[in-house]
């Protein structure tokens, strides 16, 4: 197939009236539906099913790089009916493909859709969509997403799991349960384990600051996943560069878990990125240390908020009730940002101010309020007038009272 002008999406024998979609938009396809042009550059995902009505899907990554004059790129995928989903294919079975449309130039005029986010034919709509999708990708790298996938072609399944979030059959090793459940595609977590936030032999106060600051547990996986203890110690680059690499890892999981949430409802990454804000969240002294990179985190977690609603069935319950999860973590670091002792360092008050539009924007969407301005205790007027003293409890976790208040023991 001779270059088209644009960098293009082709997708070969894919049956009609399956569901497929690219980065935000999904649709069902037609008998005349062969690809997708007019790509913008940087990372794309593209995902299919079977059947709109399955839950199961599949999808790859692929990059598009920065059209030049004499050359675009051209990615191209064909359906195996066998097994149900998009195999590489090579420029010679494209070709032939193409020829039998008609040729390259008719293919690309009637036979391939153009790429937008969005199903309205408002210009404007459109390139608003298509920032989104490059805001929610902006952290991803090669790198990242290889280790992630651990496969050459990027693939992701919704079954695709990391060790720690697969179910363990007492009585089963692992080879055995793979004969019983089949093979899955392992996924390449970042290894957080909330549970041990220490160093290997720390002891007493170490561990009590440990548990309660996960500062430590942030480097290490930092520093396990990149080595990114070389770059602390680099002079070539400025302090909010040096923050934003430090934490480039963290921030390209992040949105690689939140997409396929997004896309294909994948269990294990919502697991992953629930973590993720756990670890971040609940960091105390690297927000001293490496205020650039909280800065960059609050931004993106705001912008994959504001994409909640699409995921089907929602991310989480975001109500009163529902949302202890989020809500807590937000309270909590709203605590850390307010201290003295933050606003000292240098960069404090850039987080502060992005930590303001997260704040701004839950209570805006669904009422909530992080602050502790709120009233635990007072008079009920009942409709006989009687008045009676009322206590609520619902706040004792995030404020650590009540049953949830720390306690001495003696050994």
């Amino acid at each position: 197939m001779s270059n088209p002008p644009t960098p293009t999406l082709l997708l070969l024998n894919l049956p009609a009236n399956i569901l497929c979609g690219i980065d935000l938009l999904s649709f069902t396809t037609t008998s005349t539906f062969l690809g997708i042009k007019n790509l913008p550059p940087g990372y794309h995902f593209l995902f299919t099913s079977p059947s709109a009505s399955l839950s199961l899907r599949d999808g790859f990554w692929f990059h598009i790089h920065q059209p030049s004059p004499n050359s675009s790129t051209i990615v191209s995928r064909r359906w195996d009916p066998e097994q149900e989903h998009l195999v590489p294919c090579s420029p010679p079975e494209g070709l032939a493909s193409v020829n039998e449309r008609g040729g390259p130039q008719t293919v690309y005029e009637k036979f391939l859709t153009p790429y937008r986010q969005s199903a309205s034919s408002n210009t404007s709509d459109t390139d608003t969509k298509d920032k989104v999708w490059e805001n929610l990708t902006s952290h991803i790298t090669p790198s990242i997403l290889n280790r992630f996938t651990q496969n050459a072609e990027c693939t992701i399944y919704s079954a695709s799991s990391g060790i720690q979030d697969r179910d363990e059959i007492p009585g089963l090793d692992a080879q055995e349960v793979r004969s019983v459940i089949g093979e899955e595609q392992e996924l390449g977590m970042l290894g957080i384990d909330l549970k041990k936030t220490w160093r290997e032999g720390a002891v007493g106060r170490e561990r009590t600051e440990g548990a309660r600051d996960r500062s430590w547990l942030l480097g290490d996986i930092l520093a396990k996943c990149c080595g990114h203890e070389a770059i602390r110690s680099g002079s070539e680059k400025n302090e909010e560069d040096e923050d934003q690499e430090w934490g480039s890892a963290v921030l390209g999981q992040m949105q690689i878990c939140f997409l396929m949430v997004l896309t294909l409802a994948n269990y294990s990454c919502l697991e992953e990125w629930k973590r993720i804000l756990t670890m971040v969240f609940t960091c105390e002294s690297a927000v001293h240390e490496h205020p650039g990179f909280f800065e960059e985190f609050l931004r993106v977690s705001k912008r994959q908020l504001e994409r909640t609603d699409d995921v089907e069935g929602g991310l989480f319950d975001m109500s009163d009730e529902g949302a202890g999860f989020l809500r807590g973590l937000l309270k909590g670091f709203k605590r850390i940002v307010e201290q003295p002792s933050v606003g000292e360092h240098e960069g404090a008050d850039d987080v502060k101010e992005e930590f303001v539009e997260v704040e701004k924007w839950v209570k805006e969407q669904y009422g909530w309020e992080l602050g502790d301005e709120f009233v635990r205790k007072g008079m009920l007027e009942l409709e006989d007038g009687e008045t009676v003293e009322m206590e609520t409890g619902e706040m004792e976790r995030e404020d650590e009272s009540g049953e949830y208040a720390p306690v001495v023991v003696e050994l």
